[in-house]
């Protein structure tokens, strides 16, 4: 029996435990998450400096990949870390904050893909009064409801699941700190608060579900009453990226927290964690840019000049390196 003022840090499960499988989960890893920060990092670049792409759909598309970045930064550099270190641990606190920037970007993105479902369906459904209803003020105000809401949301379940008294020691049965693994440690008769909260989280996850496929509903209606093919193919091609990303985000999530009891397993709940924390995140831009022609332009733009720079700074520091190394050529010949 433990209290949980008395626990100073947590035991997180490690993917392996032969030391050379734990340095191949690090650099498999490192390989996603650079492959994530590149991915997204092109995206905003793109973009912030492309003015043609401050539109509402690539303003939301840039807090989105915002947030991919924070939710792959939240979990994956701790794993990391414990592979090439071979530990398991994190501190109390460290879990605390682990805790509520998970909830707190996983919340805001999907608030922000209910918001994106929005954008696309006043722009097919009611195009002629798509600047009156998502202009530059109503954007901004839509975004940073979503940034609020996860961070109010965050909050409270975090507030609620570190107040719980611990009974069940420190050994949680996943790679990172997740609200139902820090449910079972704590005692039995005392999780019903924060039970409430996850039961609330749900039904407001359920209600942005059902906004959603009626906003899809609506398109897809809209879409087969266009004349043109071209037309209706052009519009089912701004929708398929969004509509990708959110059935990724959505089967992943749902499957981790709704699967039965009776396949659960630490094996399997450990490659869920990795489908819906890590795959999402690393995908987006991806999904986003691969049949987005102004997208994948900018994007070809951006790696084309970081090249360039890259190239240039290489052959100053070549040069730089040579002239220090003909100089003290020159001084050790005149000695």
């Amino acid at each position: 029996m433990s209290n949980s003022s008395s626990i100073t840090e947590f035991l997180l499960l490690p993917f392996a435990d032969t030391r050379e499988l734990q340095l191949l989960h690090f650099a498999l890893f490192l390989g996603i998450y650079l492959a994530a920060l590149l991915g997204n990092g092109l995206i905003l670049t793109a973009v912030a400096c492309d003015h043609r792409l401050h539109t509402p759909m690539y303003f939301f598309l840039l807090n989105l990949a915002l947030l991919d970045l924070g939710c792959i930064s939240t979990t994956l550099p701790k794993a990391m870390a414990n592979s090439l270190w071979d530990t398991r641990a994190i501190s109390y606190s460290g879990c605390a904050a682990q805790v509520f920037l998970f909830v707190f970007l996983f919340s805001a993105e999907y608030s922000l893909l209910t918001i994106m479902a929005y954008d696309r369906y006043v722009a097919i459904c009611k195009p002629l009064h798509y600047g009156t209803l998502l202009g530059s003020r109503a954007c901004a105000q839509m975004a940073a409801a979503a940034w609020g809401s996860g961070v109010l949301y965050a909050l409270m379940h975090t507030a609620s699941s570190f107040s719980l008294p611990v009974c069940g020691g420190n050994i949680l049965d996943q790679f990172f700190c997740e609200i139902p693994q820090i449910l079972k440690l704590s005692c039995t008769d005392s999780y019903l608060k924060e039970v409430w909260l996850l039961l609330a989280g749900f039904c407001l996850a359920f209600v942005c579900f059902v906004f959603i496929i009626l906003s899809y509903v609506q398109i897809i209606r809209a879409v087969l009453r266009m004349p043109s093919e071209q037309g209706r193919h052009k519009a089912f091609s701004t929708c398929l990226p969004h509509l990708t990303v959110v059935s990724l985000f959505l089967s992943t999530g749902f499957f981790a927290y709704l699967k039965p009891p009776s396949i659960s397993s630490p094996s399997l709940n450990l490659v869920v964690a990795v489908l819906y924390s890590v795959v999402p995140p690393t995908l987006n831009p991806f999904i986003y840019s691969i049949k987005n022609q102004e997208l994948k332009g900018d994007i070809r733009k951006v790696t084309t000049h970081v090249a360039e720079v890259c190239t240039e700074c290489t052959i100053i520091i070549c040069q730089l390196i040579g002239n220090t190394s003909l100089e003290s050529g020159g001084e050790s010949h005149s000695e």
